[in-house]
């Protein structure tokens, strides 16, 4: 599968392993039939086709290459290339957060990169998080979100992934905004390229146990839910349980203590 690692690397979020647990434990997609109609995914037909042509390199040269690193790159390594990576995100994540009117994320993200590339010894070692300077990355895609702009249907990429119509419009700025676009050398852009993409299909490797029933559904609802997240940043809405208005029946709990489920 590839959860867009092929754009700027964010599929590969922190909390991704998070939501997947959550959509683990919630059912989300593991019980839904590929038949049914989703809201988000009025394209699903087309999606899925490019879901399969995306799994099937993804399983063919991908997902091995990545294995064979992780085999052969002691772990220190991998955390370092990770940081270094990441550390290059930071100076987007300080231009959206500007656009969205975050003062504070703004000082945080050039903060972070400033720490990281100098005592991080050009950001393999994330010591701005040892200092708990730490904030929210932020994207283009996001940016929009902020703006108002409504997500648009959900839409699989060729190679890319996972993406909505506002974030596919929302990748040339990200791509424009990340330091390794503007390398000149074409063979050290693209093995950087490579490099980024292996090492972030290989932090997913693990994660992919997780996923249950069926897989286009299984991971179409993680991700819209982990984008949303972001987007919203954290803020998912109220909850209906600690509402005042909120009532349930005493015959819903005596049914469940029976065994028996509560009818509809």
């Amino acid at each position: 599968m590839m959860y867009r690692v092929m754009s700027n690397g964010w599929a590969a979020g922190r909390g991704l392993a998070a939501l997947l647990v959550l959509a683990l434990l919630t059912g989300c997609a593991a019980t839904g039939s590929p038949q049914e109609g989703h809201p988000d995914d009025p394209w699903e037909g087309f999606n899925r086709k490019v879901f399969v042509f995306n799994d099937a390199i993804d399983r063919a040269v991908l997902k091995p290459v990545a294995r064979g690193y992780r085999f052969v790159t002691p772990s220190p390594v991998q955390t370092g290339v990770g940081n270094f990576f990441s550390n290059l995100g930071e100076p987007r994540t300080a231009l959206n957060s500007l656009l969205q009117g975050k003062p504070g994320n703004v000082a945080i993200a050039t903060g972070r990169f400033l720490i990281n590339t100098t005592v991080g010894i050009g950001g393999l070692w994330d010591f701005a998080t040892h200092m708990e300077v730490t904030g929210r990355e932020e994207d283009f895609g996001q940016t929009l979100g902020v703006w108002g702009l409504g997500e648009g249907p959900y839409l699989v990429l060729p190679l890319f992934g996972p993406s909505t119509v506002r974030d596919t419009g929302g990748m040339p700025v990200d791509m424009a905004t990340y330091p390794t676009t503007y390398v000149e050398d074409d063979k050290i852009r693209y093995g950087l390229s490579a490099l980024r993409i292996i090492d972030t299909r290989a932090g997913l490797l693990d994660q992919e146990a997780l996923i249950q029933g069926d897989r286009y559904s299984f991971i179409r609802d993680t991700w819209l839910q982990r984008r949303r997240f972001e987007v919203s940043d954290g803020v998912l809405g109220d909850d209906p349980f600690a509402s005042d208005d909120f009532e349930f029946d005493d015959a819903d709990f005596e049914a469940s203590e029976s065994g028996d489920a509560p009818s509809d």
